[in-house]
């Protein structure tokens, strides 16, 4: 999308607004290095402190912030962009394409780093090993401990420098613009403890660090990895829904020519063709044709549905019989598929009782347990230790009050949640619904399909006739007649067949001809 300039006020991002019901709009930012309950929270008090904006929600784990603008006001889609970067943050107009991209990029980085550190790890410590055995009246010589020291520097510096980097980076971002996350006391520890083995080795001190800097980013990493990789199952799950869509629709130009055309490109009005055996590309009103579509994806009820001209329908819908042709009633960005898949990304970024307990909790982290480190460094100081000894118990204060834990559990285990009872067919919209199920004693349903599995299984019905019908309805995409083939096992298909929409399929089946359907069309 082209971006008009102003040499005084810059770009004009107004080409990404969305608008929406009773005069809102919403502008969808993608933001890089944004990791923790900490992070979300600047970013959203930040950019929801600016004038006009209405609310602005972060998704870990896609990456967008999603900006509503208050109706009648004017929206300032720069000034968040601008808001953001100044944060600490990369940002840019968010595109599906271009954060999924991002994310993949992130994920082989991570993976990269954390192979460094690995081997960073253990082969610094295959030089720690002999240092710790002098624990044990195993003591090496002063030169022979010199030299294991110098050997796990040399291998553990450009291990941590390399594999350190997503945390350094991030807290150098931060520190420039005058903040700091969890990753500045990370940085902090890891490299003071670096250079206090440098320091150690240099003045022939007996115990150096170094194993330890280089195993800290490792095991840092690997809760970073998994947590990307949670996230990434996470949001799949809204993806493997909007996968459902067609991947493209045909549609109609005024001589009755097909025209095929990415689903982004259909607009309202748009005449579209939809054979049997494909989905609805977007919402649409039928102008001909009949058919039967199974709604099991969208309604959870397994009975097909007949449409006649008039009918409404529904992107995701499968046609199982007959040709249709719809008029366009809305964009595909606006679809019902589209709809469901912003529910449940909205109940992976809802927050529950406990994620803002976390919020506030690791709002805090920061200036506390930098207190806490100089404090120690201070009162170490003054009650007789040495700078060498009372810096060490500083440090120690920084890295082993990581709070990493803190601020990702509670919102990893509600994504995780939400992504595997999505899976299982439950939609969840807010994460507080998860807490309020801990309460429940009765369930009440209003409708006996959305029970099922959606896969219709017959039962009680006599071999021989089964056999018969069967080549017949592997022909078939209606579910009973794909339940009929499932119980025949693998049936040969019938041939020159020909299905009647909402009536059964016509065939022929070894030299003779055939019906399976409704008992007035067989008759």
């Amino acid at each position: 999308m082209a971006l008009t300039y102003d040499p005084v006020a810059g770009p004009d991002f107004s080409a990404y607004l969305k608008p929406r019901d009773g005069g809102a709009q919403d502008f969808d930012v993608l933001v890089a290095g944004a990791h923790c309950a900490a992070c979300m929270a600047t970013i959203e008090k930040g950019v929801a402190a600016l004038p006009g904006v209405q609310s602005a929600r972060l998704n870990l784990t896609t990456g967008k912030l999603a900006v509503r603008f208050r109706p009648g006001e004017a929206a300032d889609a720069g000034a968040v962009l601008t808001t953001v970067e100044s944060l600490g943050y990369k940002a840019a107009p968010f595109d599906p394409g271009q954060a999924s991209e991002a994310y993949d990029r992130e994920g082989r980085r991570l993976a990269l780093s954390l192979g460094v550190a690995a081997f960073g790890a253990g082969n610094a410590m295959m030089f720690s090993v002999p240092l710790w055995a002098g624990l044990f009246g195993q003591e090496l010589g002063p030169a022979t401990r010199v030299m294991m020291q110098w050997w796990s520097g040399l291998i553990a510096t450009p291990c941590v420098l390399y594999a350190g980097m997503p945390f350094f980076q991030s807290a150098w971002r931060s520190l420039r613009v005058g903040r700091a996350n969890m990753d500045v006391p990370i940085s902090i520890g890891v490299l003071l403890t670096l250079f206090i083995s440098f320091v150690e080795t240099i003045l022939h001190g007996r115990d150096a660090y170094f194993d330890a800097a280089v195993s800290l980013i490792f095991l840092l990493l690997i809760g970073r990895w998994l947590d990307h990789q949670l996230r990434a199952k996470a949001r799949s799950a809204a993806e493997d829904l909007l996968a459902l869509q067609a991947p493209y629709a045909i549609t109609l130009d005024d001589l009755g020519r097909e025209h095929r055309k990415p689903l982004a490109e259909v607009v309202v009005g748009d005449l579209l063709v939809v054979r049997p055996g494909e989905r609805i590309p977007v919402d649409a009103v039928v102008e001909g044709g009949s058919a039967e579509l199974d709604n099991a994806m969208l309604t959870g009820e397994t009975r097909p549905v007949p449409v006649v001209a008039g009918s409404a329908v529904q992107a995701g819908a499968l046609n199982l019989s007959g040709a249709l042709t719809l008029r366009a009633t809305v964009r595909s960005e606006d679809s019902a598929v589209a709809a469901i898949a912003r529910l449940i990304e909205a109940g992976t970024q809802s927050r529950s009782l406990y994620v803002r307990l976390a919020d506030k909790a690791a709002a805090v982290y920061v200036p506390v347990v930098h207190t806490a480190a100089a404090l120690t460094f201070v009162l170490g100081w003054g009650l007789g230790l040495g700078p060498r000894e009372a810096l060490l118990r500083a440090v120690a204060v920084l890295i082993i009050t990581c709070p990493c834990a803190l601020g990702l559990a509670v919102p990893a285990v509600q994504v995780n949640a939400s992504a595997g009872l999505f899976r299982r067919g439950v939609l969840v919209k807010s994460g507080a619904a998860l807490e309020r199920m801990a309460e429940v004693d009765h369930v009440v349903f209003d409708k006996t399909g959305v029970l099922t599995e959606g896969r219709p299984r017959l039962i009680d019905a006599a071999p021989a006739l089964v056999a018969q019908a069967a080549p017949l309805a592997r022909a078939s995409a209606h579910p009973l007649a794909k339940a009929l083939a499932a119980e025949a096992g693998r049936p040969r298909m019938a041939e020159d067949v020909a299905e009647t929409s909402g009536q059964g399929v016509e065939g022929w089946i070894g030299g003779r001809r055939a019906r399976l359907g409704r008992a007035s069309f067989v008759a």
